[in-house]
């Protein structure tokens, strides 16, 4: 049934989107009837106009392209928040947005804000970001190396994350979708800048496969604009094939980039310090290794996971059992903190190894001990001090800044040392540090260090027995421990053994500090962290008129045999007591009995291998120049030099083996009675098998036959053709060629060798006498004619 309609029509066309094919809305206004209106929205394309289905219905490319974009933003923006730099706000509006934003997108729904209304909003941002540069920034910044710096760039990071979360909710057109691709990749800068560890590979990797896919999409969407044919409507199985065949090539295409990428910053020549070794804009806060220190503080940090250093020590795990890495020793006690007077420090300057000599003493021969060799590789933390075992005889190291370096790329490099033994580096410990050192482990005999005596120095007696005034039950609880002891290595001991046996440990030390700490440790709470425990052993060994110091630094910390090397976290702070013993100088006790902390479980060995792994990004990516590209270099020679040696050493043996084995076949084939028929059998198939030989490696086999195998008398056309050819193959052999428009005398004539000339002209005489004339011609003088030619060819 046909239903004409005679109507006046208004034709409009109007470009809401512009990311599909042109929409066109048509409006048909019906004459007489005002109250019908007939709207039909079409699809513009080249050629036809289909029909489009319901409104919300997105082609399989652009859902690719939203879905890769939105991905895209998200991992970006997790990036940043990773690298733990942000403040809380942004950290936990910032996901809740995109989230919130993703949700959204997934069910269909629209932009949520007007374009001109994030215009609006944008600039009122632009209004309030001064305030952010100069006030809120500022305030977050403080503490790091360069407060300004640092603030200016988390303004700007604000400025971008608001850019983007307001983009993402107003994007309608193309302009706006590839302005969100440009802010993930300078979030993405953004987050290089903040933090180059083994969390921002990851994420960046995910990223660079992202944008892949994502630009990918973007393109295939606008080429398919205006297409004659439909596109793929989402949830059919070529849409599907579509999803998965893009997500394999993007995943392609960025593992290859990535390859690519990795050789090139391999190879490429290297004459300075690795990629921003040198730069963190904010150190990680580690307090208590300063010259004021107040009780509590080293509990503080403790609470902490973080990674503070890892150390190497050559023969593992063995050769550093029980080392305390040392800090900082104090020696003044206000009932409270723990401190130093001022004092002017040592300073000390590399020699020409480019080590620093620290302990000039010269050790009495009975204080000898275990030598210790180890590496450091200190984590960015802002404190100046370094940490050795016990107290190291040399160090080296780039300790100097990389602004300090004279026009012939000499670097002034010192550290200081203060009366206490600790060193500490001028230049502050701001990023990656890694230097190697050398210490004495003291194990004196106990019996011996019993013998030491009182005869303490008078320096010793003026800077290691001060007391503040004191709750008179400590020294009282002192004497009754020690009153079995009669040396003060006994003493020192029983005190040691009495904390560790009668007091329990924990950081849960909360509510009001009581007025008298260690009162309040010692006879009430009777449980508390190690910075009690050792400052109650310090000043109860004092109260007994034996020299002793409070000391700060690490215990040994994990082993992780992935590695080889000891991960130290915060929560290995340690404080614990050095008593000095006449001869054999500063001996160290460790009151605190061991917590009750439990293994990681099921995660403890993957922890240790992303730990592995994080050393290697930090050592070969980090710090990556000129040193480890000539160690890259010359590993890479060394493995390939044994890789060919193993692989000659593996064919020589299988050519051996190979060898054996014929023999063995040999032996057994002539021992058998079968053997005469087996080998007729083996001859018969080796004949078979020259019939299908290519025809020049068939020629060769019979003219070896003729030749050497059953030489005939008398000289036949054919084996005066055999015979010519094998002579002119000789002559090829060594460079002497017959070309195609020469007759076999020219040939014979244009030899420039009068004794090789010769020989050859009467064989090729008796070659064409026997071919072309039919004559007779002796062949064993043909074949002595063709062994002088080969002989005369070897001897040239």
């Amino acid at each position: 049934m046909a239903i004409a309609l005679r109507f006046s029509s208004t034709l409009t066309f109007s470009r809401t989107d512009s990311f599909g094919p042109l929409p066109v809305r048509l409006q048909l206004n019906l004459p007489g009837r005002r109250d019908v209106k007939l709207n039909i929205q079409l699809m513009a394309t080249a050629g036809s106009i289909p029909m489009q289905g319901p409104p919300g219905h997105l082609s399989a490319l652009r859902r690719h392209f939203e879905i890769s974009l939105y991905f895209l933003l998200l991992t970006s923006v997790l990036t940043l928040v990773s690298t733990g730099k942000l403040d809380l706000v942004t950290i936990f509006l910032l996901p809740t947005a995109m989230l919130f934003k993703g949700y959204r997108w997934w069910h269909g729904k629209g932009p949520e804000i007007s374009n001109r209304v994030a215009n609006w909003m944008t600039i009122g941002y632009f209004i309030f970001f001064p305030v952010d540069l100069w006030v809120i920034s500022r305030v977050l910044a403080r503490g790091a190396q360069n407060p300004g710096l640092y603030g200016a760039l988390l303004a700007t990071v604000h400025l971008m994350l608001f850019a983007i979360v307001v983009r993402l909710f107003s994007a309608s057109t193309t302009r706006d979708y590839l302005f969100l691709t440009m802010m993930a990749f300078a979030a993405m800068l953004a987050s290089a800048i903040l933090t180059v560890d083994t969390v921002f590979l990851a994420f960046f990797i995910i990223f660079l496969a992202l944008a892949v896919s994502t630009f990918v999409g973007l393109e295939m969407w606008r080429s398919a604009q205006g297409a004659v044919t439909q596109p793929l409507e989402e949830g059919t199985g070529p849409a599907h094939r579509l999803h998965n065949s893009l997500g394999m090539t993007s995943a392609g295409i960025a593992l290859g980039s990535i390859a690519i990428g990795a050789v090139i910053f391999l190879l490429l020549p290297r004459f300075n310090g690795g990629y921003m070794s040198g730069f963190n804009l904010q150190p990680t806060l580690v307090s208590g290794f300063s010259n004021d220190v107040e009780l509590g503080e080293i509990g503080t940090i403790k609470k902490s996971s973080m990674v503070v250093m890892r150390i190497k020590v050559d023969g593992g795990l063995d050769a550093a059992r029980g080392v305390h890495w040392r800090g900082v020793a104090l020696t003044e006690f206000d009932g409270k903190r723990w401190f130093n007077e001022p004092h002017e420090p040592t300073t000390l300057t590399p020699g020409a190894d480019a080590w620093f000599h620290l302990n000039a003493r010269k050790p009495d021969p009975q204080a000898a001990g275990l030598p210790i060799h180890y590496t450091v590789l200190l984590e960015p933390i802002s404190t100046t001090a370094l940490f050795f075992a016990n107290e190291a005889e040399s160090v080296r190291g780039r300790f100097s800044s990389d602004n300090d370096a004279t026009p012939f790329g000499q670097r002034r490099a010192f550290l200081l040392q203060d009366p206490m033994g600790a060193i500490f580096n001028p230049y502050n410990n701001y990023s990656r540090l890694q230097y190697e050192a050398r210490s004495v482990m003291p194990t004196p005999p106990p019996a011996a260090v019993r013998t030491a005596g009182t005869d303490y120095p008078e320096s010793v007696r003026e800077s290691y027995l001060q007391l503040p005034p004191l709750d008179s039950r400590i020294p009282a609880l002192a004497a009754q421990i020690a009153e079995r002891g009669n040396t003060p290595y006994d003493k020192a001991r029983a005190i040691e053994s009495y904390l560790r046996a009668h007091y329990g440990y924990t950081l849960d030390l909360t509510g009001t500090p009581p007025a008298d700490p260690l009162a309040y440790f010692l006879f009430e709470k009777r449980a508390g962290h190690c910075e009690y425990f050792a400052a109650a052993m310090t000043v109860m060994v004092r109260s007994l008129g034996i020299p002793a110091r409070y000391v700060n630094g690490f215990l040994t910390g994990e082993y992780n045999d992935v590695g080889g090397d000891f991960v130290v976290r915060a929560s290995d702070a340690h404080s614990w007591v050095e008593v000095y013993f006449p001869k054999y100088g500063w001996l160290t006790f460790d009151p605190t009995p061991p917590s009750d902390e439990k293994p990681l479980g099921m995660f403890a060995r993957f922890l240790r291998y992303w730990d592995w792994f994080d050393l290697q990004w930090s050592e070969w990516v980090i710090n990556y120049d000129f040193v480890h590209q000539f160690t890259l270099a010359q590993n890479l020679t060394r493995v390939s030099r044994d890789w060919t040696e193993r692989v000659r050493i593996a064919f020589a043996q299988a050519r051996q083996r190979a060898t054996d084995a014929v023999e063995r076949w040999q032996t057994g084939l002539l021992h058998t009675p079968a053997a005469v028929p087996a080998t007729i059998g083996i001859v018969a198939l080796l004949a078979a098998g020259v019939l299908f030989l290519q025809p020049r490696v068939r020629q060769r086999l019979i003219a070896l036959w003729h030749l050497r195998v059953v030489p005939a008398a008398e000289m036949t056309p054919h084996l005066a053709t055999i015979q010519y050819n094998e002579m002119l193959r000789l002559l090829a052999g060594r460079g002497i060629r017959k070309r195609p428009s020469q007759t076999p005398l020219e040939f014979a004539v244009s030899l420039p060798d009068a004794n090789l000339a010769a020989p050859v002209q009467e064989l090729t005489t008796m070659y064409q006498a026997s071919r072309f004339g039919g004559q007779t011609a002796d062949a064993r003088r043909a074949s002595s004619i063709l062994s002088l030619i080969q002989a005369s060819l070897r001897a040239s």
